[in-house]
């Protein structure tokens, strides 16, 4: 066998992945390497369960969360999988243990009347990034999808709205000194690409706005260069602060609106859809959380069929 280290694997790997993932997440990968595994593993030919197990705690130790770390330790794998596949290293077998949650982490979504607050606030303060938001809290897009709007992408007579597009700054490592860019890219995953009818209100508000804008414009910027995510984020922050408005991270109004379509009944296939994740499944683990009212009806309505 022709060992290798974890860098020259990595080196090797980084080629052979490039022609097929989107850059950002290419990016995503050679910043993982460079900031998490190669100062640690980088001059080892595989690393152990012992070792691996006390990197995992380190990071946990230094704040980051258990999701961060496992995408870290994915990246790792398919590094060493590639490596095993060609011969330079032999294969390896971990059982990590990560801490378990004292509780679940709570998801913060506004309240009604606080929704109603903004959606009210930006219908009277017009503002092309206020538009954002109000997309945002109405049909559930993330920050780049919104950002990455066009008013071709708006269709006025069917009442939808295409997401085609994201927006995003990312870090780029392999060329040349450390740098970022901003980039217009395909959507998170093939489920991003989506329809999403839009509300009679929002629909009052795009209409005569797109008679006379140019269909190939960004909406938020009203230009051919569309609006950073980090631009977009600083006017809702300015904007919650004036309506004294207690803080939420902007992803934050997407999970406000799945939070209303499940309180409002939606069928949660149809939810996942509108959100454009990947199965059912992640919807119902971020929004479906029955409280004891609805569990009470649920064992009343099971006893009502044994006992009648």
């Amino acid at each position: 066998m022709n060992k290798k280290t974890i860098r020259e694997i990595a080196a090797l790997w980084k080629e052979s992945k490039r022609p097929y993932v989107k850059r950002s997440t290419f990016a995503a990968y050679l910043l993982t390497l460079e900031n998490h595994i190669l100062p640690v593993f980088g001059d080892s030919p595989a690393p152990d369960e012992a070792s691996v197990q006390a990197f995992v705690l380190e990071k946990l130790d230094n704040g980051l969360c258990v999701k961060t770390v496992k995408d870290i330790l994915m990246v790792l794998r398919m590094v060493m999988k590639f490596g095993e596949k060609n011969g330079w290293m032999p294969h390896c077998e971990w059982d990590i243990k990560y801490p378990v949650e004292d509780t679940e982490p709570v998801l913060e979504v506004l309240s009604v009347a606080n929704h109603k607050k903004i959606l009210n606030h930006i219908r009277e303060h017009f503002s092309f990034p206020m538009l954002g938001v109000y997309i945002s809290l109405t049909a559930g897009m993330r920050i780049g999808e919104v950002c990455g709007l066009k008013w071709n992408d708006f269709d006025t007579v069917s009442g939808i709205m295409t997401v085609g597009r994201t927006v995003e700054r990312i870090y780029v490592t392999d060329c040349g000194p450390r740098h970022t860019e901003l980039i217009v890219s395909t959507p998170k995953t093939k489920k991003s690409y989506r329809e999403i009818p839009m509300s009679r209100e929002l629909l009052s508000i795009v209409k005569p706005l797109k008679k006379v804008f140019n269909g190939n414009f960004f909406v938020l910027t009203n230009s051919e260069r569309p609006s950073e995510p980090r631009t977009l984020r600083n006017h809702y922050k300015r904007m919650m602060e004036d309506l004294h408005i207690p803080k939420l991270k902007y992803h934050g109004l997407r999970h406000s609106f799945a939070t209303r379509c499940i309180e409002a009944g939606c069928d949660y296939k149809t939810v996942s859809v509108l959100l454009g994740h990947s199965c059912v499944s992640t919807t119902l683990d971020l929004y479906v959380h029955p409280n004891r009212e609805q569990k009470k009806r649920c064992i009343d309505k099971v006893a009502r069929t044994l006992y009648r």
